[in-house]
């Protein structure tokens, strides 16, 4: 998923994500924590399992789609909004937008999953096929863009990592003495809200970035010291 997408935005903080937790109340769900008994005999530690695939739209993406379409809102700006995604995102941004009476266009590859296709047109939102490749996703977005949509970015955008912030907040609301916050790494937008956040109201606490073996780009990238692709 990648994009050519250069933030002008400064950093985020952790003020940006309670403004976000403020500005999405109601929206989202308060997903459930849970454990399991047997699992933390087998690895030696509690271990708790924040539920976000029971949250709107079947993922954490909500959170920052519903964060970044309430903002356009508060700034003003009119219009519908455009993204490229192969399933979650897309889908997460259909849903927030038709919420707040706005339309949503989703760039979509053309071999992308066909439940995660119905589930963006599901939600209301509106399917461009491009080529699978990152070049004819960003193609297909520019075009939207120049007709006059308002690009909302899967992760490098500081209102998506905000809005996916407000998972680790709640969580550490629900589960007081974690040690360790452990997420998943794609495009880098929950991380880097994780990171924000977590260390913000625990300084002590770990953060720890999980991805596939076999596309462990970012372990890479941290490892040579350059952006690894």
């Amino acid at each position: 998923m990648l994009m050519k997408h250069v933030t002008t935005d400064p950093l985020p903080s952790m003020a940006d994500i309670k403004a976000a937790l403020r500005r999405i109340e109601g929206a989202v769900r308060t997903t459930p924590v849970l454990s399991d008994p047997a699992a933390n005999e087998l690895l030696g530690c509690d271990l708790w399992l924040k539920c976000e695939n029971l949250q709107r739209a079947g993922a954490f993406k909500f959170r920052g789609a519903s964060n970044a379409v309430a903002r356009l809102d508060e700034t003003g700006q009119i219009g519908d909004v455009a993204t490229h995604s192969s399933g979650n995102h897309g889908a997460a941004l259909a849903l927030a937008a038709t919420s707040r009476g706005r339309h949503a266009w989703v760039v979509m590859p053309e071999n992308s999953v066909k439940t995660k296709i119905e589930a963006v047109k599901h939600y209301g939102g509106e399917v461009i096929f491009c080529e699978p490749t990152p070049e004819g996703r960003e193609a297909g977005l520019a075009r939207l863009v120049e007709k006059g949509c308002i690009p909302v970015h899967p992760y490098d955008y500081a209102d998506i990592i905000c809005g996916q912030g407000t998972a680790v907040v709640e969580f550490m609301q629900q589960c007081d003495g974690l040690d360790v916050v452990m997420t998943p790494v794609g495009g880098g937008g929950l991380i880097s809200g994780t990171a924000i956040a977590a260390n913000a109201l625990k300084p002590a606490i770990s953060v720890i970035g999980a991805e596939p073996l076999g596309a462990a780009d970012t372990a890479l990238s941290i490892e040579q010291g350059k952006r690894v692709t």
